[in-house]
């Protein structure tokens, strides 16, 4: 019986582990979507959109397997100065009446590092398709750490950073801006 039993152990320890792709939310209470850019070489402006949704699949122990789609509410954009929101919400830039969202899908993803990843992508601002990169760092994997406290945090959960820019040259601005860098921060919650 115990040769049976250890053939048996043996064997399920051979056994492949199966992948396991699972399905992550943004938390939109702890999802920032920052931008900036050059005011012609005048300044730096930076301005902030307040509402953004993703999911995520991905297999941890193959992250190039991952998929990742962003919808960002391009009305929800801020940069602290009414009038500049008005500027940059209408027809000279975003035309947000005629594109209420800004939606990213990613292509592939490469890892990098233990913890990083370049997540490659086409975004989609004023219904023009830009090639992206962005580069991420995932910054927490596991349980949360209020979920002792909160009911609403107990699960899994994956934390990430994600930096890249965006050539505007493509997107008919009324105004040249060049580049602008987007500085994204999520935690994810398993679904």
């Amino acid at each position: 019986m115990r040769l049976i039993t250890t053939t048996l152990l043996m064997s399920a320890l051979a056994l492949p582990v199966l992948a396991e792709t699972r399905t992550y939310a943004t938390d939109q209470g702890h999802t920032e979507v920052r931008f900036g850019w050059d005011h012609a070489g005048v300044s730096r402006q930076h301005g902030e959109f307040d509402r953004a949704e993703g999911k995520l699949s991905i297999d941890l122990d193959d992250p190039a397997s991952a998929s990742l789609e962003v919808t960002i509410d391009a009305t929800s954009l801020s940069t602290g100065f009414g009038p500049l929101d008005d500027h940059v919400k209408n027809a000279d830039f975003l035309e947000v009446d005629a594109h209420p969202t800004i939606r990213f899908t990613s292509s592939s993803v490469t890892r990098t590092g233990d913890t990083t990843a370049d997540v490659t992508g086409d975004v989609v601002v004023r219904g023009v398709a830009v090639p992206t990169k962005l580069k991420v760092d995932l910054t927490h994997q596991g349980a949360h750490p209020l979920a002792q406290f909160i009911d609403y945090y107990k699960g899994d959960w994956l934390a990430f950073r994600a930096t890249g820019e965006i050539d505007t040259s493509s997107l008919g601005f009324a105004l040249p801006v060049g580049t602008l860098v987007v500085d994204i921060s999520s935690e994810l919650k398993a679904e």
